[in-house]
């Protein structure tokens, strides 16, 4: 193959994102092959490419999105697109962080990439479909470390859908499962001391 044409894995590669964006870039026009193959297989620049890093590394935007379940997968990926359709708009280079998960959990792989990001200031803007789906409680301090690295936040909707109402119901119930499941192992734990104190 002509090393300066790069398939399409190749290409995902070296710009970080996945093959899934990369067919929706193209289909959008934002970054399109330089040819098919006559088997349909997408075939890139070299020089595009590059040109898309070198403009990658002075203004980089990241649209975050996050669903709390499996079963709102669909959901995640209709916030991807709208996310990408607002950068394609105003023409920014980007990249979607995606991740599945609580609001309530913040040992999530994407939310932890991105505060990464944030800190070593590798990005200049991050979008949120709403700022609930960066995290239920606790989004403020994100935007606080946005500020501090001179990151812009730009959040898209301001009020709550059918969606996020559903999500913030699905956090509320696994938040007392949690609490519950604490409370019943500090109950074990202390009737497992007094069976043993007993038995002494």
């Amino acid at each position: 193959m002509d090393k300066t044409l790069l398939s399409i894995g190749e290409s995902a590669l070296i710009l970080g994102v996945c093959i899934e964006t990369l067919r929706r870039w193209d289909k959008s026009g934002y970054l399109k092959p330089q040819y098919y193959t006559k088997g349909g297989h997408r075939r890139y620049s070299l020089e595009d490419i590059n040109k898309l890093t070198n403009s990658s590394n002075q203004d980089k935007t990241i649209c975050y999105a996050r669903v709390s379940s499996h079963d709102q997968k669909t959901d995640l990926e209709r916030q991807a697109i709208k996310l990408e359709q607002y950068c394609i708009k105003h023409n920014y280079t980007y990249e979607v962080i995606k991740d599945l998960g609580s609001g309530l959990n913040y040992n999530k792989k994407g939310l932890k990439h991105l505060l990464y990001l944030i800190y070593t200031k590798q990005i200049n803007r991050l979008i949120l479909n709403h700022k609930d789906r960066l995290l239920r409680f606790g989004s403020q301090l994100i935007f606080n470390l946005c500020k501090l690295c001179e990151v812009e936040v730009i959040i898209l909707e301001e009020t709550h859908n059918q969606d996020l109402q559903s999500s913030l119901v699905a956090d509320v119930i696994e938040l007392m499962t949690v609490f519950s499941a604490r409370l019943h192992g500090s109950r074990s734990h202390k009737n497992k001391e007094h069976i043993n104190y007993v038995k002494v």
